[in-house]
């Protein structure tokens, strides 16, 4: 089966890749620009992604597009019109490569989407669930949903099977961003005051993501379904700070800082978002996945972990 992976050279896009090929997949990447690191992949240079991208080579017999590349949310944004942006890559470049797709007789498109779609916190014991009213907050987030909105109706008209599937954090070898800075300041033994948060939340590692990516392939009852995604074991911030001193090999040094206060003075900085990630519940339920598909995540979160740990404990 030939298959194409938008967004191939990422973080979830190379460990993929790798389980893609070693299956016995053919594996197409669409890359923006000729990526030396894709090894002997073949790839097809597409340009920018937006409603003018031209697919129809990467397309040529093609069964399934798997769809990783996005605009991806960052905490320094400097577009003056974030929505327009996340929107001209998120939803217009999405349903261009559908529409697309659906013409050069592609059978499946796999969308990897967010958990933002769901909201940014959840109630203790109440996690998301795909049945739940999507409740974006940010540009991201809503860029995700209306993407998603669009390619349902795109396998409506055309008949092309569509998969959505929502992802927490994912972490990782390679994971970037707050993960990665989190692990670099745990290595280095730098005291926090995180050590009596007692919320909940869930976290995917990458293998077990894309686990769920290759079951999507040829599941029939994946068509035209949305899943979340997770280890199936959720953390408090003090548990996820524990853990990764623990696969980093180092002792964890957290203050118990009464929650509340933590909460407190971030407010008082202008820093409340901060202390909601931190602080608050993101919990998903994969119940789902599990039922319908028959899949579990096979991969602990202590086990992540380790293979994460892997990166940090040569710099």
């Amino acid at each position: 089966m030939t298959v194409l992976v938008t967004g191939g050279s990422g973080f979830v896009g190379g460990t993929l890749c790798a389980l893609l090929s070693e299956s016995g997949h053919f594996v197409r990447l669409a890359q923006r620009s000729a990526n030396t690191k894709s090894g002997t992949l073949e790839q097809v240079v597409v340009g920018e992604l937006d409603a003018a991208t031209n697919w129809s080579a990467a397309l040529k017999d093609v069964e399934v597009v798997i769809h990783l590349a996005a605009r991806v949310h960052v905490m320094d944004e400097q577009s003056v019109d974030p929505l327009s942006e996340f929107r001209r890559v998120n939803v217009d470049g999405s349903l261009n490569l559908a529409s697309q797709a659906a013409s050069a007789g592609v059978k499946r498109l796999i969308y990897l989407s967010s958990v933002k779609v769901n909201g940014e916190l959840t109630v203790p014991g109440q996690p998301f669930r795909e049945s739940d009213m999507a409740n974006p907050q940010d540009a991201y987030g809503l860029s995700k949903f209306e993407a998603e909105q669009g390619l349902l109706l795109i396998a409506q008209e055309t008949g092309m099977e569509v998969v959505i599937i929502r992802p927490p954090l994912v972490h990782g070898q390679g994971v970037k961003a707050n993960f990665a800075s989190m692990m670099r300041m745990v290595k280095r033994g730098v005291p926090l005051p995180l050590g009596a948060i007692h919320n909940r939340r869930s976290f995917v590692y990458v293998g077990n993501l894309v686990s769920l990516i290759t079951t999507c392939i040829h599941h029939p009852a994946a068509a035209n379904q949305i899943f979340l995604v997770s280890d199936g074991c959720d953390l408090s911030t003090t548990q996820l700070f524990q853990a990764c001193a623990t696969a980093l090999g180092v002792k964890s040094w957290l203050w118990p800082v009464p929650q509340g206060l933590i909460e407190g003075l971030a407010a008082l900085v202008g820093k409340r978002d901060v202390a909601q990630r931190l602080c608050g519940n993101l919990q998903v339920d994969i119940t789902k996945a599990r039922s319908l598909l028959g899949w579990a995540p096979t991969i602990s979160v202590a086990d992540g972990l380790k293979t994460t740990a892997k990166a940090f404990s040569i710099r």
